[in-house]
């Protein structure tokens, strides 16, 4: 069993459903374990300073609110997430931001819950997600090591994997870190993965040479499309590249024995004589 890749479709989706489902397709057809949406409650995650802030979007300009709740999918729209996954045999998710959100989610058959970065810290979110009984994902993004000694100490005793992550979009290479998913499998004894937003697909293959069992990448149609993770995300010939590269490097890892291969032996017996 490979690695566990997540195709995080996140907000790129832009609040069509359309879109949504050929996101789905084309994680199913590069062959990814899963997708992610994220699930807010607009009135809750919006701060009240930003709430009536006017903000110009591809269907005219609106206030803030109006627009996230123009990106944000409803009943109706998970109902048919749920069962076009199901159709197609693959995984999906979302990351709830709010409590309300969470309980949203808990009506359906999902295998995980996401916690993104910036609720690392919320404390009632991830208690409350605890006792859903489903597994926890957990990305680290902009944490200190004491933030998140205080979210495992929350989340421990349940079934739990942290991502090592860097939040900015997209990443500077020199600020990866990669060697942090040692540091966070060394110091909480758990699975860990990595979720990538740098440019690129080299140093997302490559976290899987440091232990990362679950790799999350944003997925788009069109990096130019409209919205803020449009640009840091990874359209589908580079997802299906990623996913070969992660599964060929899986492959060619090993166990670290050096033996003499079976195709190795012909030649070993040309060159050197039996």
């Amino acid at each position: 069993m490979g690695a566990y890749i997540i195709a995080e479709i996140g907000i790129n989706h832009n609040g069509d459903l359309n879109i949504a489902k050929q996101l789905i397709d084309i994680a199913k057809v590069a062959g990814c374990n899963s997708v992610k949406f994220q699930k807010r409650n607009p009135d809750v995650c919006v701060p009240e300073h930003q709430k009536g802030v006017m903000k110009d979007t591809p269907w005219g300009k609106m206030t803030y609110l109006d627009y996230k709740y123009k990106v944000e999918f409803g009943q109706g729209e998970y109902d048919e997430i749920d069962r076009y996954c199901k159709q197609n045999k693959i995984d999906w998710s979302a990351s709830p931001w709010d409590l309300d959100s969470l309980e949203f989610l808990n009506q359906y058959d999902i295998p995980y819950t996401k916690i993104p970065s910036a609720m690392l810290t919320n404390n009632s979110l991830l208690k409350a997600t605890s006792l859903t009984g489903r597994k926890i994902i957990l990305s680290t993004g902009m944490s200190t090591l004491e933030e998140i000694d205080r979210a495992v100490n929350i989340i421990k005793g349940y079934e739990y994997s942290l991502l090592h992550c860097n939040s900015t979009y997209p990443a500077p290479v020199d600020e990866l870190n990669l060697n942090c998913i040692k540091t966070l499998r060394d110091r909480y004894k758990c699975e860990v993965g990595y979720s990538g937003h740098e440019y690129g697909l080299t140093t997302t293959i490559a976290s899987i040479c440091l232990g990362a069992t679950i790799v999350e990448r944003h997925i788009t149609l069109d990096r130019s499309m409209w919205g803020t993770d449009q640009m840091c995300s990874v359209e589908a010939q580079g997802l299906i590249k990623l996913v070969k590269g992660i599964r060929e490097l899986e492959s060619a890892i090993g166990d670290g024995n050096k033996i003499v291969t079976e195709s190795e032996q012909v030649i070993k017996d040309k060159l050197r004589g039996k």
